[in-house]
């Protein structure tokens, strides 16, 4: 049968797609990929009309106007059969590996949300890795043991910055945030304690207030990071500005620092005695920090997510490990 062929302009000079971005041809193309697979499968388009359960003039008219828009022709037509042409046989390979991306991506999704065996984007403080958070997963997973988990440490800001992005589904941080389009709920807290070197004229001591360190050389965590504000706070509640030694990315750098005689810090307990260093309890102020879970402000849950996020707050007032919390 000899090829039909309809003059029309190629696409670049089609008067209605010359100026269109790539993006909005791919909008303007993409809606009729499926149908073009589906024809050039059953090469009948009443065969894949049915098949695909549309209207045989929707999938005709769809053709066409594929073709008008991409400027060539994708079919010859045979009476009620079409087979491709070469330029849709070209058309066709990018077609199907597209709609392929496609289905792995919704399989993707869909397996993420299973309330079986979905999936979980958690952020933490670094803190709370080395006890907390594997404890509260070994819990949580007792009752949903084929529940996955993506796991991310962070500091506080940057945990938030990723939860608003939609990389996070769930996250521990402190402070407990209060800002616009997240919600979050008070879990616990944790009494911050003073960590001095062994050596140090302090170490005798069980307990000291806040301002008797104020000619003191502090390590902190960098600014930005939810425990280097506290410290600032409550240095300022107590008198004065503290003197910064040093400036880390986790409590437990930190701590080694203060053994290694740089100065002394406000951290939280440790999930093992450290050697070399002194806890001293701090007294005439509150010194805690709070620990919280926070997500976005009307962001629909999987049902993982929801099981998850019910677990945490089932877990008020004992998430943290007996040994590490306030009491």
């Amino acid at each position: 049968m000899e090829h039909q062929h309809r003059s029309r302009p190629p696409l670049s000079r089609l008067s209605d797609t010359e100026d269109m971005s790539s993006d909005e041809i791919v909008r303007l193309l993409a809606p009729r990929l499926a149908y073009f697979a589906g024809v050039a499968r059953t090469e009948h388009v009443t065969r894949a009309a049915h098949e695909m359960q549309v209207p045989q003039s929707t999938l005709s008219r769809a053709m066409v106007r594929l073709e008008h828009d991409l400027g060539v022709d994708l079919f010859a037509r045979h009476g009620r059969t079409v087979s491709l042409t070469p330029a849709g046989r070209t058309f066709l390979t990018s077609v199907e590996r597209a709609l392929g991306e496609v289905e792995k991506a919704a399989e993707s999704v869909r397996a993420d949300a299973d309330p079986e065996s979905g999936k979980v984007a958690f952020g933490f403080l670094h803190t709370m890795g080395t006890e907390t958070v594997p404890g509260l997963i070994r819990a949580f997973r007792a009752d949903h043991p084929r529940i996955r988990f993506s796991l991310v440490q962070n500091y506080g800001e940057a945990m938030l910055e990723r939860l608003r992005a939609g990389e996070l589904d769930l996250c521990l941080t402190s402070p407990v945030p209060d800002a616009p389009g997240l919600v979050a709920r008070r879990l616990d807290e944790q009494r911050l304690r003073l960590v001095v070197p062994e050596d140090h004229r302090l170490a005798a001591r069980k307990r000291i207030r806040l301002a008797e360190t104020a000619d003191e050389f502090f390590v902190t965590l960098e600014p930005g990071y939810g425990l280097r504000r506290i410290t600032d706070d409550l240095c300022a509640e107590a008198g004065f500005t503290p003197r910064i030694a040093f400036e880390g990315e986790e409590a437990e750098t930190l701590r080694g620092l203060v053994a290694a005689g740089l100065g002394v810090a406000l951290l939280p307990p440790p999930a093992v005695p450290r050697p070399g260093v002194v806890e001293l309890a701090v007294t005439g102020q509150r010194a805690v920090r709070e620990i919280g879970v926070a997500w976005l402000e009307g962001h629909p849950d999987t049902p993982p997510v929801a099981a998850f996020k019910k677990f945490l707050l089932s877990r008020r007032g004992r998430l943290l490990p007996e040994q590490t919390s306030a009491g």
